[in-house]
């Protein structure tokens, strides 16, 4: 098992594809720390994945605070030794009328998703120092397409990408990838529900599943594949790769 008795901090595991992120590296022998704000999804999780999968904890943790960041990685290291690999896919998403949003809002936004993958990698970083790592960030297709009044969403999606390459570079000689990960639409609540016309729209003819964004994950933390490095990869059944005109 490629990642038996690695330590990997997945923050935003409480729900969604961060807790399918959370049972994967569960599943391959990992150890795994659930960093999430929403404590009693957060500690269901974990039940889960010890009475399932194998080895994990849940860490309270607000990211868009430095301190919680801090007490998150003080707690990880304290338990475990190290950090091997970090998964930040903690994130929200408003969508309010532009003349509408207020600043407190925007940077709200910001702040839980692009702030926060700066904090969190530096503050991992710091502990993978001399032994190596990965960094996996979960940015989206809206980093590169929009809808209307999705400002503060695709501003900080936007910023991941870009801090994703960056940070490859300054983390180079510390022998740590970052990598990101733009997915599309991924239905995390109610995929029997959706409708032919959600599915046979994507050229894959399914809407993505959280599991999809899991093995990426996967893929691109296995210290063999440590030749990807500043890249984002796309999951959304081609949709990005489609003209869309109306007839």
């Amino acid at each position: 098992m490629t990642f038996k008795n690695k330590v990997v901090i997945v923050t935003g595991g409480a729900n969604g594809i961060g807790k399918a992120i959370a049972r994967a590296y569960a599943q391959e022998g990992a150890h795994v720390v659930l960093a999430d704000a929403d404590e009693t999804n957060g500690k269901d999780v974990v039940a889960a994945i010890q009475e399932k999968e194998g080895d994990a904890i849940f860490i309270k943790t607000d990211v868009r605070k430095v301190e919680s960041i801090e007490t998150l990685i003080g707690q990880t290291v304290e338990r475990f030794g190290r950090i091997d690999i970090l998964i930040n896919n903690a994130g929200v998403s408003k969508f309010k009328p532009f003349f509408e949003l207020s600043v407190e809002e925007f940077d709200d936004v910001i702040n839980t998703n692009l702030r926060s993958v700066f904090l969190c990698s530096q503050a991992a970083a710091k502990k993978m120092r001399g032994n190596g790592g990965a960094i996996v960030n979960l940015a989206s297709t809206r980093a590169f397409m929009s809808e209307p009044n999705t400002e503060s969403y695709a501003a900080s999606k936007g910023g991941i990408y870009a801090l994703t390459h960056a940070l490859a570079l300054t983390l180079q000689e510390e022998k740590i990838t970052v990598n990101a990960i733009s997915p599309g639409w991924i239905e995390t609540e109610e995929y029997e529900s959706l409708r032919a016309v959600d599915h046979t729209q994507h050229p894959s003819k399914r809407v993505g599943k959280p599991s999809d964004v899991a093995r990426a994950c996967l893929f691109l933390t296995n210290p063999l594949n440590d030749f990807i490095n500043g890249e984002n990869i796309i999951i959304d059944g081609g949709m990005t790769r489609k003209m869309m005109y109306e007839h």
